[in-house]
């Protein structure tokens, strides 16, 4: 099989049907072997109700139900069941444009060394210290460690690359994406696309709106917790553990001053 999609629900009911239907709306979609599957975890409203009947039409659509224990614990138990070769993600607020996977597995075919490929969302450039990537660019974790990128429901990962480095870690509830990608670059072929093909949290604002994205605070903390990881895994050197915490912190404090001028 060449390729598993992996969503993650908590209490989705409103959400989840967009999610779904923009994978079966996918070009050329019938031409690849895939499975979707969705975690239900411990959701309180319909959501599981709606992706049973909804999965009634597709006999390529799995549903799980766990008890809840964050989305880090539903994506390592949806890659545990995949079979795909290639791992993708979305999230259940989010959605796929028609052609992102058409796009992406044209680079992979076509770059033969790819492990990780991400791209854009909500239509956003991205920028490394002001320089705009717009072309396709293959990442360093001094990249990541900058500017923390992709969005999840962007990403397609080799499977034996998650096996190589190990999948989410659970302990963490913010950045939890960040840490998994900076030990994917380190050891694979990670690259970024520049199309935007995604559509996120309805194009809210990445941080100083609802949700978990919106806690700066403990953002901040899971930053440093990947910094620190770094450090101790001899990823990068002393000096720059302090070079990027400087950063981070300056950071962290013009993002406080964003959203105060915001409210």
């Amino acid at each position: 099989m060449r390729l598993s999609i992996i969503i993650p629900a908590y209490n989705s009911e409103g959400t989840i049907l967009k999610a779904l239907d923009s994978i079966y709306n996918q070009i050329g979609i019938g031409e690849l072997t895939f499975e979707v599957i969705v975690i239900d975890d411990g959701s309180t409203d319909n959501t599981l109700e709606i992706v049973k009947q909804y999965s009634n039409k597709y006999n390529n659509l799995f549903v799980h139900s766990k008890s809840n224990g964050g989305v880090s614990s539903a994506r390592n138990c949806g890659i545990r069941l995949a079979r795909g070769e290639w791992i993708a993600f979305l999230d259940a607020d989010d959605r796929w444009l028609s052609g992102k996977l058409v796009h992406q597995f044209g680079i992979i075919d076509k770059i033969k060394d790819v492990d990780f490929i991400g791209c854009a969302r909500n239509g956003e450039d991205l920028k490394i210290f002001n320089r705009k990537i717009d072309s396709l660019y293959k990442a360093t974790v001094g990249d990541l460690l900058i500017k923390m990128f992709p969005q999840t429901s962007t990403a397609i990962v080799r499977r034996s690359l998650l096996d190589k480095v190990g999948y989410y870690d659970e302990s963490m509830s913010h950045s939890e994406d960040g840490e998994l990608w900076v030990r994917l670059c380190n050891v694979g072929h990670f690259y970024y696309s520049p199309e935007s093909l995604v559509v996120t949290g309805e194009g809210k604002n990445n941080f100083g709106e609802s949700g978990l994205s919106g806690d700066l605070a403990k953002m901040h903390n899971g930053t440093l917790k990947i910094l620190t990881n770094c450090r101790d895994r001899e990823i990068i050197s002393n000096f720059k553990y302090c070079m990027y915490k400087i950063f981070y912190i300056a950071k962290y404090y013009r993002r406080r001053l964003i959203v105060k001028m915001r409210s």
